[in-house]
């Protein structure tokens, strides 16, 4: 078995690990539905925001929205354009969005919506099927915002 030696330049690695820890600021606004657990609206670490997940909540009521699949969509990606806004940027710094669904079939619908609130280059995504979701809603989304110019 070969042995791997490796010098480290100590003035290299304490200028990197400086240069590295970033402080995590956490992220909240009026204009997105209150945590409903233990957890917050976003967290922005450097240029990087990791956004919670958003369901179709009213901000102001903290209910679900009724009405149709498509007006609840809207609402969440609304509460996620909140929480990008107080974040200091927009949708279209969404570099991940992660969409979850309690029917599949409504996967079309999604998709055209989110043409309306995106442009190209289109972040990456994934839509997941799951069994049900927090206050029985049928959609939530969860996204990684960069803000680098």
């Amino acid at each position: 078995m070969k042995e791997l030696h490796v010098l480290i330049n100590d003035n290299a690695a304490c200028g990197f690990l400086m240069e590295n820890s970033m402080t995590r600021e956490i992220i909240h606004t009026a204009d997105a539905p209150e945590a409903i657990g233990p957890y917050s609206q976003a967290v922005k670490v450097g240029d990087v925001v990791y956004m919670s997940g958003q369901i179709p909540l009213v901000p102001e009521t903290m209910t679900v929205l009724e009405g149709d699949f498509s007006a609840q969509v809207r609402r969440v990606f609304d509460n996620l354009a909140a929480v990008a806004k107080a974040s200091g940027g927009s949708l279209q710094d969404i570099v991940k969005l992660n969409i979850f669904l309690t029917d599949l079939s409504h996967f079309g619908t999604v998709n055209d919506i989110m043409m309306e609130y995106f442009e190209q280059p289109y972040p990456a995504r994934a839509a997941i099927g799951v069994a049900s979701l927090p206050k029985d809603v049928p959609v939530e989304m969860d996204a990684v915002l960069h803000l680098g110019a």
